[in-house]
């Protein structure tokens, strides 16, 4: 009886099973189409650039900032940094160093071929690196006595070697640099590539590949790339680039307006207003590696209240620092905190920071033994010295509106300030020559995207370096010379950070805030992926993602053949 009972069991649950499947057939035959979107390749972008046309050419472009960009999506160098100043590969494959950080090895791509169709190789490399090695007039001077230095060796067309004369963290900064084909340009110097052919008509590995000029009354108005389709990371999904040269960024955002381009490549202060405003226009903003700092001479006699660390940081104090990017900049710059980039690997997030308190800044100016005249209503040292201070500053509009602020919240705390106003070039020079008391100036740190600051705050920098501020502090010296030796990025984070702290608890000089980057572009373009930049062509770190049309993969339960919707 349970026998029969078992099989019973099994033909109802069989016949169940079978109806399911019946019905799901039913369901299947039934189903509406459901749609996935997705790029698919087509589509033509124009971006309008502030400047003129010069050269193509990755060693000739230094100078010229539109060219750089065009430049960008043309040649490859071996190292890319992505936004928090990591490096990556681009057509170095691989690397290692060895342990005592003097030797690096790399593997190039082996599918990386020239838009002529020729393949990329060791020679490249080589014969590229050998221009920056030249003591011609166009490398700067600092490149060249870093490569002169650096033996290179390819062990073969896929592998070379980099031999360091000492142990330098930084180096993989130094392999951004666009590579030029041998087999086009080999033989030529530097001062014969200058008014090469090449240069109107490139050759290189990027993504997109020259395709013509852009003429008008014999002069040149644009250049039109064309999608790669060799590309190494794949065929970019736009198939033209170009790009349109305009005197001023109105011009740029008139041609804009008139449907003449898509973008803009550098929203200038003067337009921003009118171009956040423009409803079809997608805009980026980000941090830009460009610091304003004022510089603190402490060892200028004339203001020797300001080697005391309790009156620098009373100075950093009384600046109201959210006042200037609001006034100043309209809200377009990230406040510093100390001297290394927010954002990037070695920045210590957690740390104190110094920001606006007029309270705690004349507490700290007190703790100095500084007194108010009666009289004057003016703090003297306790000494008895005036603390009169002259604020250099350069004469443009921007750094005059910034230096009187920062004078305004001075003289509220209590002290002397006169102002100095000259032209950029002779504040550095003064700065250079430690003439002067206290100075506003910028840090460019365009194009270095590795966090050294040992340039700027080492104990080897005074007197005669970078370090305009004659900061001799052997212990924060110490984490920099450290942080440059070592290739443990773990442990150089670790270095940094102490440094960092250090900075902050000594407040050598005054870091006020990073400039950002404003990027205009039609939101008809898609896949756009911009973080913190170290240059503007850092725009185009994902470029051959970037997509205008997007198709439709239609599938059903059944298997057929799907067709594809387009879209604009």
């Amino acid at each position: 009886m349970k026998k029969f009972r078992w099989q019973l069991l099994t033909i109802l649950i069989t016949g169940l099973i079978v109806g399911i499947l019946l019905i799901l057939q039913q369901i299947e035959d039934d189903v509406e189409v459901v749609s996935t979107p997705s790029p698919i390749s087509g589509g033509i972008y124009t971006e309008a650039q502030v400047g003129s046309f010069m050269r193509l050419n990755p060693f000739l472009s230094i100078y010229n900032p539109p060219d750089q960009d065009v430049s960008r999506l043309l040649f490859n160098g071996l190292i890319r940094f992505d936004s928090r100043g990591i490096p990556q590969a681009d057509l170095a494959e691989s690397w290692g160093v060895s342990f005592d950080g003097t030797v690096y090895n790399f593997s190039l791509r082996d599918d990386v071929f020239w838009h002529d169709g020729e393949i990329f190789d060791s020679s490249d490399v080589l014969f590229s690196i050998d221009f920056l090695k030249s003591n011609h007039p166009l490398i700067p001077e600092d490149l060249h006595n870093f490569w002169s230095q650096v033996e290179v060796v390819a062990l073969s067309e896929t592998q070379m070697q980099f031999l360091l004369p000492e142990p330098f963290a930084p180096f993989l900064d130094y392999l951004t640099f666009g590579i030029i084909p041998e087999h086009l340009l080999g033989g030529l110097s530097l001062e014969e590539m200058i008014d090469h052919p090449f240069n109107l008509a490139p050759v290189g590995t990027g993504p997109f590949r020259f395709q013509r000029l852009l003429v008008d009354n014999e002069q040149i108005i644009g250049v039109v790339l064309e999608a790669f389709d060799a590309y190494y990371l794949g065929r970019p999904y736009l198939d033209e680039f170009i790009f349109r040269y305009y005197p001023d960024s109105q011009k740029a955002l008139d041609a804009f307006r008139s449907g003449e381009v898509e973008g803009i490549a550098w929203v200038h202060d003067s337009i921003l207003s009118e171009v956040l405003k423009e409803p079809e226009l997608s805009i980026f903003t980000v941090r830009a590696p460009l610091l304003s700092i004022v510089y603190l001479n402490l060892n200028n006699p004339e203001v020797s209240f300001l080697q005391e660390p309790e009156f620098r940081q009373a100075l950093m104090a009384a600046i109201n620092q959210s006042r200037i990017v609001n006034e100043v900049f309209r809200g377009q710059a990230v406040m510093a905190n100390g001297p290394i980039m927010p954002g990037t690997w070695a920045y210590y997030d957690s740390l104190e920071s110094v920001r606006y308190d007029p309270f705690e800044a004349r507490r700290l100016l007190e703790a100095t033994g500084a007194v108010q005249d009666e009289e004057t209503g003016f703090y003297v040292t306790d000494s008895g010295q005036e603390i009169a201070i002259t604020l250099q500053h350069p004469s443009t509009e921007k750094h005059t509106r910034i230096a009187k602020m920062i004078k305004s919240d001075w003289e509220s705390l209590g002290l002397q300030v006169e102002l100095n106003a000259k032209p950029y070039e002779s504040v550095l020079a003064d700065l250079e020559a430690r003439d002067y008391q206290v100075a506003l100036v910028e840090i460019n740190l365009m194009r270095s995207p590795d966090p050294d600051p040992y340039p700027f705050w080492g104990q080897a920098q005074t007197l005669s370096g970078q370090n305009y501020a004659d900061w001799d502090n052997r212990s924060a010296s110490e984490f920099l010379e450290q942080a440059r030796m070592t290739v443990d990025m773990g442990e150089r984070e670790r270095l940094y950070r102490n440094f960092q702290v250090m900075f902050n608890r000594e407040m050598p000089s005054l870091p006020l805030f990073y400039s950002t980057y404003t990027y205009a572009i039609s939101s008809d373009i898609n896949g756009i992926v911009l973080g913190p930049i170290f240059e503007p062509g850092d725009r185009f770190q994902n470029v051959q993602e970037w997509f205008i049309l997007t198709g439709r993969d239609l599938n059903t339960a059944a298997t057929k053949e799907a067709p594809v919707v387009i879209e604009e």
